[in-house]
């Protein structure tokens, strides 16, 4: 006969308590971190300064925007990659300059290069005769140099935080493509006919993050958009995901765990609007007064 012994009322409510506060402070701790308001901007006034943002530091200089308008910050806020006049990839970490690859498209102010999720390699258009861009993936080291495919979405590149997903608009304005990089592939993103802008990747690549045109509207010279009006689009179907905010938008951005943070006009200073993936509100940040006017290049969550 087994040796058996009736647990106490105290002691079962003990255990019980226990075997489920387990699971929920798992859950607690597997909860993304709260964004401190670390970000990227760039000013359009003298010197076209680009600028890391931490709260209770200010504003720190990573460099300037070239001449080429071609550039773009790594996602994790402290280097930079920019196009110069003669086709050179280059990338700035603190004081050190590294030519990472040559032959890129340059000129062409929309031809920005992208830093990868990691913040370890960039992809950039090569130069090329065709509407269609041959996109190259380099290290930030200057090694690794390959091709990742063809696409006719050249213009300001985004990477899906997965890796696979390279997305932009066409020259033209006349849609958006997302390339695989891992076939090589490119697919038009459905419901965009016209845009000047793609802002960012959802985790997956299955939604982009753009600034739509209307048919009549002026298609820009291609230049980084201080604000801009956002639309995030299922690119299998061209279906509008809503964003549930209230106010002025302009921009929005995905983070790796697939939150989106859209960017809110103020008459002082913006607003960061954090949402999860059900598209509740979880996080409220005021950005700093001085980048009012600024355009946002990265949110380091």
């Amino acid at each position: 006969m087994m040796n058996t012994r009736l647990l106490s009322a105290a002691a079962l409510s003990a255990v019980l308590t226990a075997g489920l506060a387990a699971p929920a402070a798992a859950a607690a701790s597997a909860a993304p971190k709260p964004l401190t308001g670390v970000a990227v901007y760039l000013s359009y006034g003298k010197g076209y300064p680009v600028s890391r943002y931490e709260p209770g530091k200010g504003f720190t200089k990573l460099g300037a925007m070239p001449m080429t308008g071609q550039f773009s910050a790594s996602p994790d806020g402290r280097k930079l990659a920019w196009i110069t006049d003669a086709g050179y990839v280059q990338v700035g970490d603190g004081r050190a300059v590294t030519t990472a690859a040559k032959g890129a498209a340059a000129g062409f102010p929309c031809a920005t290069p992208v830093w990868s999720p990691d913040s370890k390699q960039v992809a950039y258009v090569r130069k090329g005769g065709s509407d269609a861009g041959s996109i190259s993936v380099v290290g930030a080291d200057g090694k690794g140099l390959k091709k990742a495919g063809s696409t006719l979405g050249v213009c300001h590149l985004a990477w899906s935080a997965d890796g696979r997903y390279l997305a932009g608009y066409a020259g033209t304005t006349e849609g958006v493509y997302r390339l695989d990089v891992k076939t090589g592939k490119a697919v038009k993103v459905k419901g965009v006919a016209l845009a000047n802008h793609v802002q960012s990747l959802s985790p997956d690549g299955s939604k982009v993050v753009v600034a739509p045109l209307s048919k009549n509207a002026p298609g820009g010279d291609g230049s980084w958009p201080g604000g801009f009006r956002p639309a995030v689009v299922d690119v299998a179907t061209g279906t509008k995901v809503a964003i549930p905010v209230k106010g002025s938008l302009i921009g929005a951005f995905y983070l790796r765990d697939g939150r989106l943070v859209v960017r809110v006009a103020g008459r002082t200073a913006n607003t960061l609007v954090v949402l999860d993936g059900n598209g509740r509100q979880v996080q409220r940040l005021t950005e700093p007064a001085a980048a009012r006017n600024q355009a946002l290049l990265q949110i380091v969550g």
